[in-house]
């Protein structure tokens, strides 16, 4: 048996964050979520994604499968009703299809999770669903995710001891740190959400958090960092400034002071030092951004919406982002004044214009940057990003 995550029809309107990796990969929370489904399950887990991801994500082998919406968060009580799923049932909600059970059967079409097909018998779920279809959900829902994460992390486990100078607001039993986990001479306030410091992770001197807020392994707070929760650092992160309400998904810098806000970063990003954004619009109104999967910019709906950040992409010193702006994969953003609010993967520049950035080039910036931090770029994530900068090109270049 073995659970697949489908990308259910989300890998385009979850872009750019999922150039990169399939739905199932994103990590709003402590665990990404293919992990916090295999952590709750104990089943392998595989992916159904693009063509291109697939090397890169290989599919568990296994009779029975049971195939589930890729952007749904595997809370307890989801997964248990998953896990109750019998061959040829499909478990729904207000006429959506969250998951099925299928022996050797082909795999769910994308109409079919808008509207369960006839074939498979409908159960019922009357749970909480937290899905993950919009960059921004990321940070919407981070809260929850972390909440359900340190929960299942947590339960029966004793957190290493906190230094005592550091100073605790709120309760205590909210705060837990993995073993190598380093916190000194902190204030640490837990009334709004739990803290998670992950293991060799390190908070030093001075910095102010609020939760919910985790710290992945070997992730760093820099010295007089202030975090207002819910936030999300994965691991190898290097984090300093102000930032409120954002998620990184790993190894990735926001190492100087500048502020961050309701923003998803992706891999392997580096913000330059004093990098600011803007997360609210002069007018209060609601924030537009740019979407991939209808070709325009869309209504998120919200009053504080700052930077969606591909992989790989990188911002030099002082460069201030306008509300609601999408950086694709590997782009490298510099200069004065505010840059496009849509810089695509691969682009090179800023406010005075962008041109295409060579792909080898590119490739060469970010195997130094993954040796930095002791990786290494496979065969399978070098085409994949090779992919994704023929696939800009020819969205941007229609003739070519």
């Amino acid at each position: 048996m073995s659970i697949i995550l489908n990308d259910a029809g989300l890998h385009r309107q979850l872009l750019p964050l999922t150039f990169t990796r399939p739905v199932g990969q994103l990590r709003p929370g402590i665990l990404r979520l293919g992990e916090g489904w295999y952590v709750r399950s104990g089943l392998p887990v595989g992916y159904r994604t693009e063509a291109y991801l697939a090397p890169a994500f290989p599919m568990p082998v296994g009779e029975v499968q049971f195939e589930v919406d890729g952007g749904l968060f595997p809370s307890d009580e989801l997964v248990a009703a998953v896990m109750d799923l019998r061959s040829g049932e499909a478990l729904v909600q207000d006429g959506r299809m969250l998951a099925c059970c299928t022996e050797g059967g082909a795999a769910p079409a994308v109409s079919d999770w808008l509207s369960p097909p006839t074939y498979l018998t409908a159960v019922p779920f009357a749970g909480e669903v937290i899905r993950f279809e919009r960059p921004w959900h990321l940070f919407q829902h981070c809260g929850k995710a972390i909440a359900h994460d340190f929960q299942l992390l947590t339960e029966g486990r004793r957190s290493q001891p906190l230094s005592v100078l550091n100073t605790v607001v709120g309760d205590p039993d909210l705060i837990f740190l993995e073993e190598g986990a380093v916190v000194e001479a902190s204030i640490l306030n837990t009334k709004g959400g739990p803290i998670y410091i992950g293991k060799n992770a390190e908070v030093m001197e001075g910095c102010i958090i609020r939760g919910p807020m985790v710290l992945g392994e070997h992730a760093q707070l820099k010295m007089g960092a202030k975090i207002y929760g819910p936030c999300a650092f994965g691991p190898e992160c290097r984090v300093g400034g102000e930032v409120n309400n954002s998620v990184i998904l790993g190894f990735s810098n926001k190492g100087h002071d500048g502020f961050l806000g309701n923003s998803v970063l992706g891999e392997w990003c580096n913000l330059g030092a004093d990098t600011n954004n803007s997360n609210l619009k002069n007018t209060y109104g609601n924030v537009k951004v740019f979407s991939y999967a209808e070709g325009r910019d869309v209504d998120t709906g919200l009053q504080f919406c700052g930077l969606i950040m591909g992989d790989h992409a990188k911002s030099g010193i002082n460069t201030m982002f306008n509300t609601g702006t999408v950086v694709g994969v590997a782009a490298n953003v510099f200069g004065g004044g505010f840059p496009p609010k849509h810089v695509p993967s691969f682009s090179w520049g800023g406010a005075e214009g962008l041109s295409h950035h060579d792909p080898d080039r590119a490739l060469v910036t970010a195997r130094r940057v993954m040796e930095r931090r002791g990786g290494h770029m496979n065969t399978a994530e070098e085409s994949v990003l090779r992919t994704v900068a023929e696939t800009e090109r020819q969205r941007l270049e229609p003739g070519a």
